[in-house]
Order: C-alpha cells, then structure tokens, then sequence
C-alpha cells in the first residue's frame, strides 16, 4: 500500500477505522504524508492487531470511500 492509496478522502478513511477500532483517537488517526507506516504501527499498538490485519482493515476503508 502506497501513501496515495491512503491520502484520497482520509477524513473518511479515519472515520471507517475509527466504527472499526473506537479505541483510536484523533491523535491516532493524524497522517503526516509519508509516514504510513507509523500510523500503521500506532493502530497496531493501540489496537493489538497484527500488522497485516491494520493494512487490510486501512486498505479496506480507502477502498470503501473510493480512493
């Protein structure tokens, strides 16, 4: 997954993660470009999913809002 794949709609993207996972908060969910793989890791730790199971459900809710 490629940081524009994850850019397209993010404020629908954050909100699809965020009926996923509640325990994700805005801090969580802030995407600084470039720097997916550290959003990825901070789902991860808050949320205790493995790494691929994040970057299916973020893939998932980028595919969802048509991005």
């Amino acid at each position: 997954m490629n940081k524009l794949e994850i850019k397209g709609d993010w404020n629908i993207t954050k909100g699809k993660l965020r009926q996923k996972w509640a325990a994700l908060t805005d801090n969580d969910l802030d995407f600084i470009e470039g720097q997916h793989e550290e959003l990825f890791g901070r789902i991860q730790k808050r949320t205790g999913e493995t790494l691929a199971a994040v970057e299916k459900a973020v893939q998932e809710a980028c595919a969802s809002c048509g991005v």
